[in-house]
């Protein structure tokens, strides 16, 4: 601790030093909070609402819209809390945009058509992966698209892109609990986090002894399926 308490002026926020490097970093965390969204909760169904007639090219109409979809849908299940995940897209056409969401349970047609009322839906589970896959797996492939989805959001080249708004949107209350295990080694914490994962050794490593350019302090990265 330092002896003395420097003064310390409000300093507004300015454009970053490399704006590409800052929108790469940004969409790299967006991708990373969909992926682990959708996985946590076993997100393994997509879905698509599109607008009827000339389309919505408000964003902040779109969201809404969504947010009056996503409440008549909860109320059409029952009421409880629902987990989701949505993301907007534009049109190829000029058509505005449309919105991919995915959701974790059945639920029928007719009712996401009765929340939505504003246009066509689509809806299904991601079944066509190899036998033996389970939820996870169901999961992880839907988030796999909403990501892709994610990231065209960023595209400054595109003069649609959401600048200022979230590129993304969950239900709240079902966000992954974040789980800190300490050791004095990095295989011990790795042995932890296996128990964790119910014995199964992670897919993918990664540590930044072997990073030439790593510049800050030793780091490791595992991922499991």
């Amino acid at each position: 601790m330092p002896s003395y308490r420097p003064r310390r002026a409000y300093v507004p926020g300015t454009p970053a030093a490399d704006p590409e490097r800052a929108r790469a970093e940004a969409a790299r965390r967006a991708r990373g909070k969909v992926r682990r969204y959708c996985a946590a909760n076993r997100l393994n169904r997509l879905g698509t609402l599109t607008y009827r007639g000339a389309g919505c090219h408000d964003p902040h109409r779109l969201r809404q819209d969504v947010a009056g979809f996503f409440r008549s849908l909860r109320s059409g299940l029952g009421g409880d809390p629902l987990a989701y995940v949505w993301v907007p897209e534009w049109h190829k056409t000029d058509h505005g945009m449309h919105v991919h969401f995915a959701v974790g349970r059945f639920i029928a047609r007719s009712k996401i058509e009765a929340a939505w009322g504003r246009g066509f839906v689509h809806i299904k589970r991601l079944s066509d992966l190899p036998v033996g896959s389970t939820s996870l797996h169901e999961a992880r492939r839907a988030a796999g698209y909403l990501s892709k989805y994610v990231t065209k959001a960023f595209d400054p080249d595109d003069a649609r892109h959401l600048a200022g708004l979230h590129r993304y949107e969950v239900g709240q209350g079902f966000q992954p609990k974040t789980l800190r295990l300490t050791g004095r080694s990095s295989h011990e914490v790795l042995m932890g986090a296996v128990e964790q994962m119910g014995g199964e050794l992670p897919s993918q490593s990664w540590s930044s002894a072997d990073a030439e350019d790593w510049q800050g302090p030793p780091a490791v990265w595992f991922a499991w399926g």
